[in-house]
């Protein structure tokens, strides 16, 4: 017998409010984020970041070991001054996305490119490295 409040499950009370599909607004507030295509071949592992808005200046790329990362930081400020009234809005926040991409990609030939909005990143692959094996002598 599952609980049931008002024909719904109690556990599962917050889930619409937090699901961006049901609103956006609660949802960007918890996390700020950004949406993310990934694709692969043989060749690379792509990736494409919708980040409309940001300058080219306030994103940055940092692969780490296996793990590329991310992030945008956003500022805006915009001052309206009219004949009774004055308004200033600011806006800020920050943001950013970490994924694994695994050990056999060539940190060093990585690109990225930003226009209109939109980040895209290529990851080259590269053939594996064997693993050494050790002797170890029996005492």
């Amino acid at each position: 017998m599952s609980l049931k409040l008002y024909g719904r499950d109690p556990l599962k009370m917050f889930e619409d409010v937090f699901n961006d599909k049901v609103s956006p607004f609660f949802s960007s507030m918890i996390t700020p984020s950004f949406k993310v295509d990934i694709s692969e071949d043989e060749k690379a592992i792509y990736v494409s970041a919708d980040m409309p808005g940001m300058k080219k200046e306030d994103v940055k790329v940092l692969m780490e070991d296996d793990v590329l990362c991310i992030s945008a930081e956003r500022k805006q400020e915009e001052e309206e001054k009219k004949k009774g009234y004055h308004r200033i809005e600011r806006t800020w926040g920050s943001m950013s996305r970490s994924f694994t991409v695994g050990e056999n990609v060539d940190a060093e030939q990585i690109e990225a490119s930003y226009d209109n909005g939109v980040l895209k990143i290529t990851i080259p692959r590269k053939e594996p490295e064997p693993k050494k094996g050790k002797d170890i002598k029996v005492k």
